[in-house]
């Protein structure tokens, strides 16, 4: 078992597996996953995906990042995210003991 063991959650619902038991995620995944519930929470993902402006934009992005890097477990100072296509966009960051963890967000 890892140091940070989480609920597999997929397509908002909790994994199952084969004998109807929840599955689990741990570290890195774990991480991974908290991070995209996180961002589902702040409601900017969706701010940012009907937004044309592009300094609000920008800001929005901005609070992404901080709030990403809020995380403990999370370098500060190392969450990047661009716009990678329309309403889609890529998250890399740098954990502190497993590595880069990197994300798709799409509404």
């Amino acid at each position: 078992m890892g140091k940070y063991t989480d609920l597999l959650i997929t397509d908002d619902d909790l994994s199952l597996d084969a004998g109807g038991q929840p599955e689990t995620v741990a570290d890195l995944a774990s991480i991974a996953q908290d991070i995209q519930h996180m961002i589902r929470e702040t409601g900017l993902l969706v701010e940012l995906i009907g937004n044309r402006d592009e300094t609000a934009k920008a800001s929005a992005l901005v609070q992404l990042a901080i709030e990403v890097e809020d995380d403990e477990r999370i370098v500060p100072g190392t969450c990047a995210i661009e716009e990678t296509g329309l309403g889609e966009f890529y998250l890399t960051a740098e954990t502190v003991e497993y590595g880069a963890v990197s994300l798709t967000l799409e509404h």
